[in-house]
């Protein structure tokens, strides 16, 4: 069973298309409950430090990022236009359109999570840069280094 445990009133990007984790294919369940606990937020980490990590996505179009659980405060900034597609573990399920410059800023409190996936369903790579700040409420959960799509 995939749990969820989202920051109250938290705004998550994007045009709501689902409510219905049932309606979500074995596969997906799965993805979701091999990597609840996984730290790797991008595809390639390019930079930590005492204070943040900085990350990379890069998705080809149809491509997919399996999903990931943010625990720290951070933020994400959109590189390139696109389209995506995301799944959270409370059920729902997303299209959201970025804008070059979207940037969407997120805060957990102790214990709160966002677990998610997202797959890019534009016509051009979709890359973004996420910064997660590592003295948040919670403990950094752990990476594994290299990161590859």
């Amino acid at each position: 069973m995939i749990e969820s445990n989202l920051p109250q009133g938290i705004a998550l990007a994007g045009d709501l298309t689902g409510e219905d984790i049932g309606a979500w294919s074995d596969e997906l369940m799965a993805d979701f409950e091999a990597h609840a606990m996984d730290g790797n937020v991008g595809s390639r980490l390019l930079s930590e430090n005492e204070r943040v990590r900085v990350w990379e996505i890069r998705l080809q179009p149809g491509q997919r990022w399996h999903a990931h659980r943010h625990v720290l405060d951070y933020f994400w900034t959109a590189v390139t236009p696109g389209r995506s597609l995301q799944h959270t573990a409370d059920g729902t399920t997303r299209e959201v359109e970025y804008a070059q410059g979207t940037t969407k800023h997120y805060t957990f409190g102790k214990g709160e999570y966002l677990l998610h996936d997202i797959q890019n369903i534009g016509d051009n790579e979709l890359i973004f840069t996420t910064v997660e700040h590592l003295d948040s409420a919670n403990a950094p959960l752990p990476i594994r280094l290299p990161q590859a799509l």
